[in-house]
């Protein structure tokens, strides 16, 4: 093992608190303090790995250096693809960076020396919806979900295939949020908080899966970071700042039933962070010795405020290397390199260490194909039970029954294998790896496993990895690889939704009559490891001393909680930068900040403030916004840019791609929006101006009744939101108005709530969120408004309906309904608890319920969404028996037989063709025989239609 300290890495003597290395090993990325501002830094890695390229004049040691976040920086992620960059700061932003085109090398913005940037990092998104310094950022395989947590307490999914769009906001922890880790397999995300809590969330309907107390309840003090880490296989868990017997360690807990019976242990204050090597390995193999299959292992590396690092293999009781004052203040964040030999360390003092190992002494990483043969014997191919025995007593009239019967058995029993009946519903599994088969490798291992007993009576089990073997559970798995793999996956092949199926269960219980073995780490001291050279002697410091860096923490920790208590905290701004956090929002940002008061100014507008009662934004110098389109556009907003004969001109500049315009307006502008079609402009003086994509103005300038509060573009359609709480929606095109002037009284009298947010959908219905939870859409048609999602609504909570979804459905359920409702709709949060409650009950509430979700899906005219719940419904009612329901919904979408000049019957519903959906409908009542007649009678009617 090698050990190098590279000077030059750092932050003028600031803290580093976050470090990360690029997938492709070329650079890393490094977050801190700044001079007056957060500062991220892209550093070349060539010089840290090769000493001749250090020494090399001509080769680059800085490569971009970022100023924009407004306080310091806390994390950053590379994401796995290693496109993006994200950073989250106190600034309680989360930016997302990319490479742009080279431009030539520009000095970094107000640095004295010369520095030049070499590639050029450029902020692509800016994330707002943390009330608090952001924590941690973490990318989710396959970069489908970025997840920031903050010390607001919650932890925020964004959805970044599709930023800024929110999939969710967690929230339980009580305490500030201050780590994430995603499990490889994609199905969990873990967050552990100062509450003394790690918490383990599903991401199938993002609830609580465990929520982890007991190793964290003697905790005392606080940690700047707790960085926890899942291991490479999806196994375990390991969490930072843990106690046992009052001695720190990190808590291992293992994903089969969240079990806590395992520590590492031996750091003489508290653990901040775990890392796992992205590799499985396994021991590597003498010269000339015929290869043993021996069984694989994960390695970890942990760093804790004692200013040591330790790094440990899963196969060893003791820790491979253990290296002491290491650094002069806490460790604050570690990465590995993706082929898992090489280790980068950060400190708070400012500094970076980094580690070398060899194979010799990690072992030989897995390549892909080990892996994944891993991830599958663990997560794979389980065996639904099927209908076998159910078909056998059953006699099928119909033949297109008995196909829909069978086919069902095909997609249950994945094998091939058909079932005759009950003897062969568990065809033998013969997981192979190596050229032995699992179970053979198990037994063996099995002989020779080790039990010792601690002094105070604990079993210690010499550890020993094996794969676990499933039989159990319902559905086959399709597993997800891990991070390496990804740079080999487009984009295009991925589906993520395949895990978030919520038939497909993990293994819940071992194979029957084979025992399987625990990974025991032993509670044992951090040995000196002897043969390390580079292993220092521990320093004879007193270890109750509170050293400086705990006054650091507490320092910063005050200020944290005076940002938290509301109190403002002002950054000092650099004359002529644009503000970084204009609070214009792009389209789908779901949660606006808090409402901002009005101008302070004195104001030239005629409107008495009284009658004001949504908030309007305030009037910024300049301003730049994006709009989320098929390609990023820009739209920057200069105030007053000159005086002419006494009136003050603003200009707007619109940016797509390397293509501009811009133009100038007579009065301040408050909001500039866009879409792919139109830009909207509400100026200060009440009027709206709208200007095609190509900068030319459509229609002469709408006089507003009363100032914008929120303005928003989708295709050819601009909705107004006015500080008078009315409400337009104009086609520009067709030049029509839909809605006008409508009054928001209806849906805010009575209560005391806010909008909290506000969008308009593709199809140009807009949407209102009140802050009670309530989000309503007015109906231009019926003109009204109608309540489409209630957070608080106990059906939502109640229904049941999680066998009825199918794997395909979760990419239908995404669009202005499921952006209105989050994630929330857990398919029957309460329902574990209600399981009191009398099942006509539960059965009422869902069918309610689905009602509703179909209803909603038909106002907003969101199609995708109509059929996804659609499908639901009917496998709901076919599940349920509710015959009458089923006839009625059928004979809709069949429609008359018949034509007569009385029928008002519409052959196509948003779009869709009804018969098309009936024939989407008919299958799923195939699989029900009660259904038979019902069956028979509408498919003769379709092939009736289809023949005429």
């Amino acid at each position: 093992m090698k050990l190098l300290k590279p000077s030059w890495v750092n932050h003028n003597g600031k803290p580093i608190f976050s470090v990360d290395i690029h997938p492709d090993g070329t650079k890393f990325a490094t977050g801190g303090q700044g001079e007056d501002s957060g500062k991220v830094v892209i550093w070349n890695m060539a010089p840290v790995l090769r000493e001749e390229d250090e020494k090399n004049e001509n080769i680059p040691k800085l490569l971009c250096q970022m100023d924009n976040h407004l306080a310091c920086v806390n994390c950053v992620r590379w994401s796995n693809n290693g496109l993006y960059l994200a950073s989250g700061g106190d600034d309680k932003l989360v930016m997302v960076w990319k490479r742009a085109a080279f431009i030539g090398p520009s000095t970094v913005f107000g640095s004295s020396s010369k520095l030049a940037n070499v590639e050029q990092w450029r902020c692509v998104m800016i994330l707002r919806n943390h009330t608090g310094d952001v924590m941690d950022v973490a990318w989710s395989p396959h970069d489908v979900w970025l997840a920031s947590c903050s010390v607001d307490n919650t932890i925020a999914i964004w959805n970044a295939r599709k930023f800024p769009e929110i999939v969710m906001t967690l929230k339980g922890h009580t305490g500030l949020v201050k780590g994430l880790t995603w499990d490889p397999v994609g199905k969990y995300i873990a967050s552990q908080a100062d509450d003394h809590s790690l918490k383990v969330w599903r991401t199938m309907d993002w609830q609580l899966e465990t929520n982890i107390t007991k190793p964290f309840s003697e905790c005392g003090g606080t940690t700047h970071v707790l960085r926890l880490s899942w291991s490479p296989d999806g196994q375990y868990l390991v969490s930072a700042h843990a106690m046992n017997n009052s001695g720190p360690t990190a808590q291992i807990i293992e994903r089969d039933g969240w079990k806590t019976n395992m520590d590492f242990v031996g750091h003489r204050k508290a653990v901040t962070v775990v890392k796992f090597n992205p590799k499985i390995f396994k021991k590597k193999q003498k010269n000339g010795s015929t290869p043993k299959p021996s069984c694989p292992y994960c390695c970890c590396a942990v760093g804790s405020k004692d200013r040591s690092l330790s790094v440990w293999l899963t196969s060893l009781k003791r820790p491979l290397v253990v290296i002491h004052d290491l650094f002069d203040k806490s460790i604050m964040d570690i990465t590995w390199t993706l082929n898992g030999l090489g280790l980068l360390v950060c400190s708070m003092d400012g500094t970076v260490a980094f580690l070398d190992f060899s194979q010799d002494e990690l072992g030989d990483p897995l390549n892909e194909e080990e892996k994944n043969a891993i991830h599958q014997n663990i997560y794979g191919k389980s065996l639904a039970i099927t209908m076998g025995s159910q078909l056998s007593s059953t006699i099928i009239e119909n033949p297109e029954m008995l196909k829909y019967q069978q086919e069902q058995q095909r997609n249950q029993n994945p094998n091939g294998a058909q079932a005759s009946g009950p003897e062969n519903q568990t065809p033998k599994l013969t997981n192979v790896l190596n050229g032995e088969s699992l179970e053979d490798i198990r037994k063996n291992l099995l002989k020779k496993q080790v039990e010792t007993r601690t002094a105070d009576g604990r079993r210690r089990i010499t550890p020993l990895c094996i794969a676990q073997l499933d039989t159990g559970g319902t559905a086959a798995v399709n597993s997800i690889g891990m991070k390496s793999n990804l740079l080999l996956t487009s984009a295009s092949k991925i589906e993520p939704m395949k895990a978030l199926d919520s038939r497909f269960t993990e293994r819940s219980k071992a194979t029957p009559g084979v025992t399987s073995v625990p990974l025991t780490i032993g509670i044992t001291p951090l040995d000196r490891v002897k043969d390390s050279s580079s292993v220092k002697e521990p320093k004879g410091k007193d270890e109750t001393s509170s050293d400086s860096e705990d006054k650091i923490v507490v320092k910063s920790m005050t200020k944290r909680k005076g940002e938290m208590e509301g109190a403002e905290v002002v950054e000092k701004r650099k004359k002529g930068r644009p503000r970084k956090d204009a609070k214009i929002m792009p389209i789908s940002q779901p949660f606006p900040q808090t409402p901002v008061s009005l101008d302070k100014e004195p104001s030239r507008l005629t409107t008495p403030v009284a009658l004001l009662k949504l908030p309007t934004p305030s009037i910024q110098k300049s301003f730049s916004t994006q709009v989320s389109t098929d390609g990023v556009t820009y739209l920057e907003v200069e105030n007053e840019v000159s005086v002419v004969s006494g009136s003050r001109l603003s200009q707007l500049k619109w940016s797509r791609e390397g293509r501009e315009w811009d133009t100038l307006l007579p009065s301040r502008i408050i909001i500039a929006t866009g879409s792919s079609d139109v830009v909207a402009v509400a100026c200060e003086d009440r009027t709206l101006s709208v200007f095609t994509a190509c900068g030319r103005r459509l229609i002469p300038s709408i006089m507003l009744p009363a100032p914008m509060s929120a303005l928003h573009c989708s295709g050819h359609f601009v909705m107004a939101l006015t500080a008078s709480a009315t409400l337009s929606v104009w086609d520009v095109q067709k030049q029509t108005a839909l809605v006008k002037n409508e009054s928001l009284n209806p849906i805010l009298s009575g209560t005391d709530a806010t909008v909290s947010q506000s969008f308009l959908t593709r199809q140009g219905v807009a949407v209102v969120s009140l802050s009670n939870g309530k989000t309503y859409c007015f109906n231009s048609s019926l003109e009204t408004w109608n309540l489409i999602a209630d957070k608080q609504d106990s059906l939502v909570q109640c229904a049941d309906f999680r066998n009825c979804v199918s794997s395909q459905d979760a990419l239908g359920s995404m669009g202005p309904l499921a952006l209105t409702q989050g994630r929330n709709l857990s398919a029957g949060r309460l329902a574990s608890r209600l399981s009191s409650m009398p099942h006509h009950l539960q059965q009422g509430m869902t069918l309610a319920f689905l009602e509703k979700q179909l209803a909603s899906a038909l106002i907003l005219l969101s199609a995708s969404e109509y059929r996804h719940w659609l499908l639901i419904y009917a496998r709901f009612l076919v599940n349920e028996g509710y015959e009458l329901r089923l006839r009625e919904l059928c004979q809709d979408l069949l429609g008359p037989v018949h034509k007569s000049s009385s029928s008002s019957w519409e052959t196509t519903v948003l779009g869709l063709r009804k018969r098309d959906l009936l024939t989407e409908v008919l299958p799923v009542i195939g699989q029900n025989l009660r259904f038979q007649r019902l069956f028979t009678e509408y498919q003769d009617q379709l092939e009736l239609l289809r023949l005429k």
